[in-house]
């Protein structure tokens, strides 16, 4: 069997994979600003209703990872693209969220979109900016205590930019 990361368009019957993830991650508090008590059916809409396009990474049929690309704006800003990306716990540090944002990329310019941005990076996921400088991202500024976090309370987030 092949050990390759695929990504792909994401089904429906991929959910329950998903919300493994979703569920973990929205639990732990320190990435994403949904609220800690969000059910699957919400969780569902999020993720597989509302975006342009949701993609997951499957090896060997498991998925270790998800985005979703959605507008950033209606109307004069839906040019702008804007994505979220989650690894399962146990695949971050493989290449999982690299593979996602490169992929990301590649589906926006072929949706058409200009630019890219990331409304809210919270600064204490460091792994995560790094990550998304060395894919040709830039901080264009720092909001105050715009983030709950669940262990270090409020902190900084980043918006982060770069042209397709």
């Amino acid at each position: 069997m092949s050990t390759d990361l695929i990504v792909r368009r994401a089904q429906h019957e991929d959910f329950p994979q998903i919300w493994v993830i979703l569920e973990e991650v929205i639990r732990r508090g320190d990435t994403f600003a949904y609220a800690p008590d969000t059910t699957p059916e919400q969780g569902f809409a999020i993720w597989m209703e509302t975006p342009v396009a949701t993609y997951v990474a499957e090896r060997e049929g498991v998925i270790l990872g998800s985005y979703v690309l959605r507008r950033n704006q209606p109307g004069r800003g839906s040019h702008v693209a804007n994505a979220g990306y989650m690894v399962n716990s146990s695949h971050r540090g493989g290449g999982v969220g690299r593979a996602l944002c490169l992929h990301s990329l590649d589906e926006a310019r072929a949706w058409g979109f200009h630019t890219m941005q990331f409304n809210l990076v919270v600064s204490t996921n460091t792994r995560a900016v790094a990550l998304w400088e060395s894919c040709g991202f830039r901080v264009l500024c720092e909001l105050p205590d715009a983030f709950l976090h669940a262990e270090y309370g409020y902190v900084p987030a980043l918006i982060m930019h770069r042209f397709l």
